[in-house]
């Protein structure tokens, strides 16, 4: 038979802190200090995807933590945080315990006062909560039937904090531009561009804090966010005026620039040690890992904190307003009234037959210029991907094709620029290997590999060329 713990009492006071506007609220992000309890502290939650990721830091009370500030500097862009609300409660605490000894779930009962600050009227209630600790899912269903039955109501709020201080409205997303006037219509190219342009500037915010932590792949999502971006506003020109547009291109140049160090870092190290982890073990002579290791990290890591610099200056917080106001009152030109069909065929087109005209320039190439013109071809393919994923919504499958070619002639190019970048590195460690006495042969022979790799992918380029230069791909924007 189970068994309950006997009641513990836990006094809980947490100060809420976000601007004057309540911008962390509006973005679902919660910043507090707590005290009393198991997690007395710095608490910030994020969203992530399945839930909320959460970030704790021990500092006193007070003034935020400069690394929490920085986490939220996107969404804050500089403005003071400051305490918003204070919750303080009575918890009183117990544990439900099986036949076995183990713990199955905690029940708490807390009295809560809660009100805004500065100043706010306290507002007062009881509520219960139920934490699963290692029992059955279906276990909370039975405790919440009990709870039912004793009177308890379900939460209209889904937290505490819900209670005394309502989100906003979210303030990201974009007011529709076919509603802004006589003639636009939900179905215009404006409208697409815009929803596409709202998606990637949500997903750059998004990023950021993540990105500042280096995360997994987060880099690469702020760049990709980034470029396609910068893409957007390339691709549909005829549609913008440039006067406003053409400023916002050389800023979002810029901070690709700076993510792309930290992420080509990154990338070029995890190729280098695939590279070692691929050869037998008897042709690895020397301190070939522990080179890579070495270099590849100091480079990574003087990157990113350019990086972090970058996202914590002035500029960045002005592009990210400017972007913001940018979907928010797209300066669209009369050509984007039009239907989203007929206005944005044209344009694909355009871009096709810029790459197209790459793609004949590099089969004409003979000697190295071919890496450097198949170097453009990949760069042209990526425009033509990143404008068919754009237009998707309005062309469906199609498109979907489409930019998966390209995504795929841009794949099988990679091992020649990369390949470039990857033989300069391995030359210049191997050089500091047989300086220091080394044996360079293990640094030869991977440059060797990547020399033959990238030669392989010009030899595959007439099958590649021949794969997206297919009819059937283009047809619905070059009928």
């Amino acid at each position: 038979m189970g068994s309950v713990t006997a009641e513990r009492v836990h006094a809980l006071r947490a100060t809420y802190f976000d601007t004057a506007d309540l911008r962390l609220r509006a973005a679902g992000i919660t910043l507090r200090h707590r005290t009393g309890g198991t997690d007395a502290g710095w608490h910030l939650k994020l969203p992530a995807a399945g839930g909320r990721e959460e970030v704790t830091v021990e500092a006193p009370a007070g003034a935020v933590p400069e690394a929490l500030a920085r986490l939220v500097l996107s969404r804050s862009r500089g403005r003071a945080l400051a305490p918003v609300a204070r919750l303080s409660t009575r918890r009183v605490t117990q544990r439900l315990v099986g036949s076995d000894g183990e713990l199955l779930a905690e029940f708490a009962d807390d009295s809560v006062s809660g009100r805004t600050l500065p100043g706010g009227a306290a507002l007062v209630w009881r509520e219960w909560e139920v934490e699963l600790l290692g029992g059955d899912p279906a276990l909370l269903d039975i405790v919440q039937a009990h709870l039912t039955a004793a009177g308890a109501a379900l939460s209209t709020s889904s937290s505490k904090l819900g209670r005394v201080l309502p989100a906003p409205a979210d303030r990201t997303g974009p007011r529709p531009w076919w509603a802004a006037g006589k003639g636009r219509r939900p179905g215009t190219a404006g409208a697409a561009v815009q929803a596409h342009l709202a998606a990637q500037v949500a997903e750059l915010v998004r990023a950021d804090p993540m990105a500042r932590r280096d995360l997994p792949d987060a880099v690469h999502a702020m760049r990709v966010a980034t470029r396609r971006l910068r893409s957007a506003l390339t691709t549909f020109r005829p549609l913008v005026d440039r006067v406003q547009t053409d400023p916002l291109r050389v800023e979002l140049r810029w901070l690709a620039g700076a993510l792309g160090a930290a992420r080509d870092a990154e990338v070029l190290h995890a190729r280098l040690l695939a590279l070692v982890a691929a050869e037998p073990s008897e042709l690895v002579l020397g301190r070939v890992q522990a080179r890579i290791e070495t270099a590849m990290t100091t480079r990574h890591e003087r990157a990113h904190e350019q990086l972090r610099t970058a996202l914590d200056c002035e500029r960045y917080l002005q592009l990210l307003d400017a972007l913001d106001a940018l979907v928010a009152e797209p300066p669209f030109l009369d050509p984007a009234r039009k239907d989203a069909e007929a206005a944005l065929a044209p344009l694909l087109r355009r871009t096709w037959r810029r790459l197209d005209r790459s793609m004949a320039a590099a089969d004409r190439a003979t000697g190295p210029r071919v890496h450097e013109l198949l170097h453009e071809v990949r760069k042209d393919a990526k425009r033509a991907r990143y404008a068919a994923e754009a237009v998707r919504p309005v062309f469906g499958r199609p498109a979907h094709r489409f930019a998966t070619a390209m995504e795929q002639l841009q794949e099988s190019l990679g091992d020649v620029q990369d390949g470039v970048v990857s033989r300069e590195v391995l030359r210049e460690l191997g050089a500091r290997g047989h300086l220091a006495g080394e044996n360079g042969f293990t640094f030869g022979r991977l440059h060797a590999l990547e020399q033959a790799r990238a030669e392989a992918a010009v030899l595959r380029w007439p099958q590649a060329r021949a794969s997206v230069s297919r009819r059937r791909l283009r047809h619905w924007f070059d009928g």
